[in-house]
């Protein structure tokens, strides 16, 4: 048990790793379905590390505050730890605060049969095979790229695969944060996009690439993988070959790569698979939410993560995109969403998420009102910004370094495609003015006046309220208030005292 445990988490290596940078407080992340195994690892991991001298404390962290896929940095900070490492699935975001090391396990794989998928594969088309796959299978790429090599020279073909490489197995905060707030950099599949209101979608797209790397190539980093290839080349000329399961690392690549063909090899069941349609009907249903987000008046922003690196930038130039576009923003931290904590916000028509590129896709079905990507919210509010297809999950690749240009909004009406009419956007020039000039007391009576007239219906179920004041304004109950018009309530009577198990007349009464 023990023997097993130190290989499959790599016990030696990571007691190697925390020797070589001395920390004393190290913190160990757990997904839920590896909590199990959590004691053994610890005993074990504070064995290696005492016979090198000890003195390193090891804590264990179970419930993350937000996703399991990204380092926990609010957890560890609890702890004061130096170090985190992080067990199982990652999402592989760049941390702001502490190190990470990554034990990403090891699933069980057939090399053999894979390597005659893929060869299965190579034959039936004409295009170069690009491998990418989840990280529990990294363990096994050599073996497979070793029997597929063999398989090709017994065959006597000569296919063009391409083998993915783990982007890393160490993260240190200064190499995704130094200078952040002059060159924030992306690890998602872009390094640096211009994400100004003018720019075009198929333009930032298009140029995808990392600038360490040389101008003859492009380099992608998407689910804890990279990768490069030719800029003459495009990502439709490959046959992408995914190892792995149907979770959320794949369906970040196949709505990334929507254009692409893909196939998916099953490691459990050994069998390939080339129906997504499931994942086709959630590019859809994304594209409907993002014509309902153009109605919206009230935008609630809902921070989905405290450690991953630009996240700060992000929700200030989705500020800005809101602002810009005539609407109203609020910013929510409530750790992990659902449906509860989001309807105490009935005001809010449209929630932004902020968080990891795996965990923004939420299934709003169950909230009452949808919940969008920042790459979505971009093409919702700014006017004129078709949708073409493409498509972005993490929300670094949306980081510019520069201010973002508040454009007047049109008079023009527009078409909604939700209510099947032309509808026109609120006046983005009179909220500039609102903002820069102090309203006189008539103005303000004048305001006042016209929300209180208003149709509380048209306020509350039609769309009509343009901030969170108007929407309470328009509820009947808003809650205590010291102004009381009802009839005096009753002469105030003494309750009982003591505790509900046994209140003190109960025991006099028992005592008699």
């Amino acid at each position: 048990m023990e023997a097993d445990v130190g290989s499959r988490y790599e016990i030696p290596r990571t007691a190697e790793f925390l020797r070589a940078r001395a920390y004393t407080r190290v913190a160990l992340q757990f997904p839920d379905e590896m909590l199990k195994d959590a004691p053994a690892v610890a005993r074990a991991l504070r064995r290696e590390l005492s016979s090198g001298g000890g003195g390193v404390r090891v804590f264990v962290m179970a419930d993350t505050a937000y996703n399991s896929c990204c380092v926990d940095e609010v957890g560890a900070s609890h702890i004061d730890a130096q170090c985190v490492v992080h067990y199982g699935h990652a999402c592989m975001s760049p941390t702001s605060n502490l190190p990470a090391f990554f034990v990403l396990g090891k699933a069980p794989l057939d090399v053999h049969a894979c390597a005659s998928s893929m060869l299965e594969c190579s034959r039936k088309g004409n295009k170069r095979i690009l491998v990418l796959y989840g990280l529990e299978y990294a363990y096994a790429l050599d073996d497979l790229r070793r029997t597929f090599e063999e398989s090709c020279k017994s065959k006597s073909c000569n296919p063009e695969v391409q083998y993915a490489d783990v982007l890393c197995s160490v993260m240190s905060p200064s190499s995704s944060t130094a200078d952040e707030n002059d060159h924030p950099q992306s690890s998602g599949a872009s390094c640096h996009v211009d994400l100004s209101i003018k720019s075009d979608v198929p333009t930032y797209l298009n140029n995808r690439c990392s600038m360490e790397c040389p101008s003859s190539t492009h380099k992608y980093n998407l689910g804890g993988v990279t990768w490069n290839i030719s800029a003459e080349e495009k990502m439709e000329d490959y046959l992408i070959f995914w190892i792995g399961q149907d979770n959320s690392a794949f369906a970040n690549i196949v709505l990334t790569f929507n254009k692409c063909e893909i196939v998916r090899y099953d490691a459990i069941k050994s069998q390939l698979s080339t129906d997504f349609s499931h994942l086709m009907k959630v590019l859809r249903r994304r594209y409907y939410l993002v014509e309902k987000a153009k109605d919206a008046n009230i935008i609630g922003i809902l921070v989905g993560t405290l450690g991953v690196a630009g996240y700060l930038h992000v929700i200030e130039q989705l500020k800005e995109v809101i602002r810009a576009a005539g609407k109203k923003s609020y910013t929510l931290v409530m750790g992990r969403p659902n449906s509860a904590k989001l309807a105490n916000f009935p005001e809010c028509e449209v929630f932004v998420y902020v968080s990891c590129a795996q965990t923004a896709l939420l299934d709003s079905k169950d909230f009452l009102a949808p919940v969008i990507t920042p790459f979505e919210a971009v093409l919702a509010f700014s006017r004129g910004r078709e949708w073409t297809g493409e498509y972005l999950l993490d929300f670094k690749d949306l980081i510019t370094s520069e201010k973002q240009e508040v454009t007047v909004a049109t008079e023009e009406a527009r078409f909604s495609f939700i209510k099947g009419a032309y509808v026109e956007d609120n006046c983005t020039q009179e909220s500039m003015e609102q903002s820069e000039t102090s309203l006189t007391l008539a103005e303000v009576t004048e305001k006042a006046l016209s929300i209180q007239n208003q149709n509380n219906d048209a306020v509350l179920y039609r769309g009509r309220a343009m901030s969170s004041i108007d929407y309470l304004k328009a509820r009947s109950y808003r809650g205590l208030t010291g102004d009381y018009e009802g009839p005096a309530p009753d002469s105030i009577l003494v309750g009982r005292t003591g505790r509900a198990a046994g209140y003190n007349d109960e025991k006099t009464q028992s005592a008699q």
